[in-house]
């Protein structure tokens, strides 16, 4: 196992990129690259000879198929595990054992016994992971969780994904209104397949008639409170399912996401003076200049006496202008994830999201599926592993 006793200086921590998926070359490696203060890009890994060295010269590292001579010979501290979907268990695994504090790739794992055996890994050795789960990181999601953390909801008592992401990612964006500190205990879930009408896939890049499935669950909390969980697997590129939300219904007020794909509005509501009308809170986007340039800041003007402004920070805004990043939301969301790690490396704290959360989130999605295979009765948490 490496050496990570420099990880709590403030030198920028050194990365492999493990795996030579496609978000390793145009997500992963830009990501790093743009973020010199925080990360350097020491090596890239692949399977194959021209894979490794595909990504190698395209990211300008050196390259290796190897993984214990590429820590040997380049000594990073943190591992980006980017592969195929169905690898990522095994090679966050190969990654933890070979010393790294990792960033994975979601799901965590498929299963939740390769989970288990990468979150025990990386406790004997005192490593950090974290999840690439970066849905609830958007700035639209961040100001929403900041403006409930304010108490200007009240409570939040039940929380919805209608669409807004599939499986361990819908999952997430629900669980974080109410507080990853909430604790689900039962799952009910029904999943049906259907048949479509021809049309174009957008992904696929093709016309054709389309088989549906559709995950529906209903998430009970140790508290009585309750999460709603819709997806269907066409959701991301069908012409015939446009629709993405997400929803909160609490004390003092509501929110919700009402979009057409990725063209969302917020409506977000508490009650007017006098209590017989809702008041909308407006949200708005600062940027670095009046015609664009980086994200600097969401700000939610409440319209609340008290808290009439609430404000969440790009902590990747421009430090001088014209020399930032111009990150679209997702990739706000992706640096964000690796930002976590980076702090809990250096600190020795725990990640703001982390395996145990990515493990849950994943585990619903199964307890999900598990329901309905056993006609739609109730399944308890945790699962029998």
């Amino acid at each position: 196992m490496m050496n990570n006793s420099n990880a709590s200086s403030n030198s920028p921590l050194r990365v492999a990129i493990i795996g030579t998926a496609r978000r390793s070359d145009y997500l992963y490696g830009p990501i790093v690259k743009a973020l010199p203060h925080e990360v350097e890009l020491v090596a890239v890994w692949g399977r194959s000879v021209n894979s490794a060295q595909r990504l190698g010269e395209s990211l300008g590292a050196p390259w290796y198929t190897d993984l214990e001579q590429l820590v040997r010979e380049t000594a990073p501290q943190i591992g980006i595990v980017s592969v195929n979907y169905n690898a990522n268990g095994q090679v966050g695994l190969m990654a933890v054992e070979a010393g790294l504090h990792v960033l994975l790739e979601t799901p965590i794992a498929h299963d939740l016994h390769e989970a288990d055996a990468i979150i025990a890994a990386a406790a004997a050795r005192g490593l950090q992971i974290e999840v690439a789960e970066q849905f609830h990181r958007r700035p639209l999601e961040q100001i929403k969780l900041k403006l409930i953390e304010a108490g200007l909801f009240g409570r939040v008592y039940s929380s919805f994904n209608d669409f807004a992401g599939h499986g361990y990612h819908g999952v997430s964006v629900m669980r974080a209104y109410l507080g990853f500190d909430a604790v689900p205990t039962q799952v009910t879930g029904a999943v049906r397949q259907y048949e479509l009408a021809s049309h174009w896939s957008r992904i696929g890049d093709k016309m054709g008639e389309r088989s549906e499935t559709q995950e529906h669950g209903l998430i009970d909390f140790a508290d009585g409170r309750l999460g709603v969980f819709h997806w269907t697997n066409v959701g991301y590129d069908s012409p015939l399912r446009w629709w993405r939300s997400s929803r909160f219904l609490a004390e003092k007020g509501m929110g919700i996401t009402v979009g057409v794909g990725l063209e969302v509005q917020e409506r977000l509501s508490l009650l007017a003076p006098g209590g017989e009308a809702p008041q909308f809170i407006t949200l708005e986007r600062r940027w670095e200049r009046v015609d664009g340039g980086g994200l600097i800041a969401m700000v939610a003007h409440t319209g609340d006496p008290e808290q009439p402004i609430v404000r969440w920070d790009n902590p990747f805004r421009p430090a001088k202008q014209g020399h930032g990043v111009q990150w679209h939301d997702d990739e706000i969301g992706v640096a964000g994830c690796l930002l976590s790690l980076v702090n809990a490396v250096r600190s020795g704290g725990d990640p703001t999201y982390g395996p145990y959360q990515a493990r849950l989130d994943q585990e619903i999605i199964l307890a999900i599926r598990q329901s309905s295979a056993e006609g739609g009765q109730p399944v308890k948490l945790p699962l029998a592993v």
